[in-house]
């Protein structure tokens, strides 16, 4: 596949999910992202499994190359300018205040590089008075009002991935993305400013326009309930989800699957508003009949009355799907000194073509080498 951004160059300092991710998406674009890390121990993802190649890191670090520099010694902090002179973006998540005492805050920066996009991801904001807070992905999904809407009704506790961290990236990505096509045609880079509360307070637009416009606070059960949507446990333990959405053919064709035509005209479910009433009758009523066949059965039940519905997989299974497999999802990479490893390609085609080829996640300062030399050459020209 066309490499998109062949020609961006990014300097990303990023620990991490936020930072690494945002460089990520451009780096899957086909930038020349380079990844500069702390000497000995590099981005703290690294050793999230013990060792310098967690899988926490392994995650949003494909695509890139590794220095290792240290920005208190004055020859490598040179190196990092040098670096920035050729750079279109930098992309650091530190919190406020720390790049500038790093050298490399936006002023330092400019100086060198005048055209450069510059990107400074934090955790509440660039000033106010929770600039300072620590900031993860659960503080920040909390403070946006998201928690709320996954963590369950009962024996309550924190579920589900990292959704802040890698929404902040996106949107980070996106911003740089919109700033690079302006500076295409103005020649002025820009300061983009973008924080994790921010970033999931957009993200949780949906719960928010309901509440301005209705009045009404969302809940873990608000959406599911309107939209009609399930899982079931079926009889081999494995697990069905189905979304009905508002068309009546949908519910139609699910009473039929089910066996239970009768309930069409039960008055509870008379309608879509008496369905999304007394969800809890029809899961009361429903979970037993699952229980009864495997579900594989109940699938080609479904599908075969185009019930959207879908297996409700784990990791182990969801990139073994025959439409996971048509599209190419898993693609492997082999790196020099970490061997094989599996990974899932970007989710994009350009001209129908989907872009196969994903280089490894770098071990620590694996391109110094590689980087001080083209950075000599680009000197002595």
């Amino acid at each position: 596949m066309v490499k998109i951004l062949k020609n961006i160059r990014v300097v990303e300092l990023g620990t991490y999910i936020t930072g690494p991710a945002a460089a990520m998406h451009l780096a899957d674009l086909g930038a020349d992202v380079i990844k500069v890390e702390r000497p000995g121990t590099g981005d703290p993802f690294r050793a999230f499994k013990g060792g310098l190649y967690s899988p926490h890191y392994q995650t949003y670090n494909r695509n890139k190359r590794s220095i290792a520099l240290d920005t208190k010694d004055a020859a490598d902090l040179d190196t990092l300018y040098q670096l920035i002179a050729t750079a279109d973006v930098f992309i650091q998540n530190f919190r406020p205040g720390v790049a500038e005492k790093l050298g490399v805050g936006e002023d330092d920066l400019r100086k060198i590089n005048p055209k450069l996009i510059y990107c400074a991801i934090s955790g509440f904001g660039q000033s106010g008075p929770s600039r300072d807070r620590p900031a993860f992905d659960t503080v920040a999904q909390a403070a946006a009002g998201y928690l709320r809407l996954l963590t369950p009704p009962s024996n309550p506790r924190v579920i589900g991935p990292a959704i802040a961290d890698a929404v902040t990236g996106q949107y980070a990505a996106t911003a740089i993305l919109a700033a690079l096509l302006e500076r295409s045609t103005t020649g002025t880079g820009r300061r983009i400013d973008i924080s994790m509360l921010e970033a999931m307070t957009h993200f949780n637009l949906d719960s928010f326009t309901h509440y301005y416009s209705e009045g009404e606070i969302m809940g873990p059960l608000s959406r599911p309930v309107v939209s009609q949507s399930y899982t079931f446990v079926c009889s081999d333990g494995k697990w069905v989800a189905i979304h009905m959405s508002s068309p009546t053919k949908f519910w139609e064709g699910f009473l039929e699957a089910t066996g239970k035509p009768e309930l069409a005209t039960d008055p509870r479910f008379a309608d879509r508003l008496d369905r999304i009433k007394h969800q809890d009758d029809l899961i009361e009523i429903f979970t037993p009949i699952f229980k009864s066949k495997s579900r594989d059965e109940w699938c080609a039940k479904l599908l075969a009355l185009e019930v959207p519905h879908s297996p409700a997989y784990d990791s182990n299974e969801a990139l073994e799907d025959p439409q996971a497999l048509h599209l190419q999802l898993a693609v492997k990479t082999v790196h020099p000194e970490m061997g094989e490893s599996t990974t899932v390609r970007p989710p994009y085609s350009f001209d129908g073509e989907a872009d196969l080829n994903v280089t490894p996640p770098p071990t620590l300062d694996q391109h110094g080498a590689e980087v001080r030399a083209e950075l000599m050459a680009r000197k002595a020209r």
